[in-house]
């Protein structure tokens, strides 16, 4: 375990603290949206990267599109960038094209584009806290929140999230990290290749089919005879060039224990690599990462362009505040919310 000053933002020393386990894995988190900035697999060829990450705090700031980072205080979307809670409409920041929240509103607002405050580490596991205000991108209820991240034998990353409120707030938390299981020990120094050739399953029957603003519809649908069914192993890559940023309803529903049950299985080809997603969210939103486009060189000089990673993001259902047969997302003071989704490569 180490600690050392990544940089600086506003006159705050951004950390960046390293944990591992005894079999070797390690990963690499960052104070700045409780990112992970590296995860590191121990194979026989040598340690194996398989998330993007950066160099420089500025580079996060610039380029990163939520790399690695805690999607909050609101997760996805919420259209319109308003809903109503007992009553009374709360109008947010509008930081998606002027017209609908994203990820919960811009720098200083967005839980994955601000400080956070290291709370506690030791050689295996790291925990973040972070206070938001009432009011804060518009929400209401001053929240605290605390993410703990912990390196689990023999290759385990896992997060658990909890959260409370002084006031009746709505919440969604994703750990928004791209993986790409591809890409050799040692790698560096050009263009990533595209991830689209990974083989995936997605634990779930159904989706939540989108309008053009990314907002979902209501609609709940079925993926058999879709483009959307991976519920059997198969490419992500699709003949007709069909661009993934979608969410599915997770077909398991996690005991009252808290325990995590499988969501998907994302496989290298040509590393043999294999991570599987646990946890105990309802929704599972995959990204292809389409859009993703970096000017800087990325970790050992690693180049980012488009489809260079995977996102699998545990959550509930996007824009749930605006519909009320989604799963619940609301938070009440002495409640206490609760997440855990674990990456388990092997």
């Amino acid at each position: 375990m180490s600690v050392r000053v990544f940089g600086q933002v506003d006159g705050v020393d951004i950390q960046e603290i390293a944990i591992r386990c005894e079999a070797g894995a390690e990963a690499k988190i960052l104070t700045w949206g409780a990112v992970v900035r590296d995860l590191l697999v121990p194979t026989a060829k040598g340690p194996q990267r398989v998330v993007v990450g950066f160099n420089t705090i500025e580079d996060y700031i610039g380029y990163s599109a939520h790399a690695g980072a805690i999607a909050g205080r609101y997760a996805n979307r919420i259209a319109n960038g308003t809903f109503t809670l007992d009553g009374k409409t709360y109008t947010l920041t509008r930081n998606q094209d002027g017209k609908h929240t994203s990820h919960g509103g811009g720098k200083g607002e967005a839980f994955g584009k601000r400080p956070w405050t290291l709370a506690d580490h030791d050689e295996s596991s790291v925990t973040l806290e972070l206070h938001s205000r009432d009011g804060d991108a518009g929400f209401p209820g001053a929240l605290d929140v605390s993410v703990t991240y912990r390196m689990v034998e023999p290759a385990t990353l896992r997060i658990e999230i909890t959260a409370s409120s002084d006031a009746p707030t709505v919440i969604n938390f994703a750990s928004h990290s791209y993986f790409h299981l591809d890409l050799p020990p040692g790698f560096g120094n050009g263009p990533v290749p595209s991830s689209l050739d990974h083989e995936l399953v997605i634990a779930g029957d159904f989706y939540t089919p989108l309008d053009a603003d990314c907002i979902p519809t209501g609609e709940i649908r079925g993926v058999a005879d879709t483009v959307f069914d991976f519920r059997q192993p198969r490419r992500v890559r699709h003949a007709d060039g069909v661009k993934y940023d979608i969410g599915f309803v997770l077909r398991e529903v996690p005991h009252p224990a808290n325990v995590p049950v499988h969501g998907a299985t994302l496989h290298g080809p040509a590393t043999g690599m294999t991570m599987q997603v646990f946890t105990t969210e309802p929704h599972l939103q995959f990204y292809d990462a389409v859009k993703f486009k970096a000017p800087v060189p990325g970790l050992d000089g690693a180049l980012y362009g488009a489809n260079c990673g995977i996102c699998l993001e545990p959550q509930h259902f996007p824009d749930s505040p605006n519909h009320r047969h989604f799963t619940n997302t609301e938070l009440r003071p002495g409640e206490t919310y609760e997440q855990v989704t674990e990456y388990r490569f092997g």
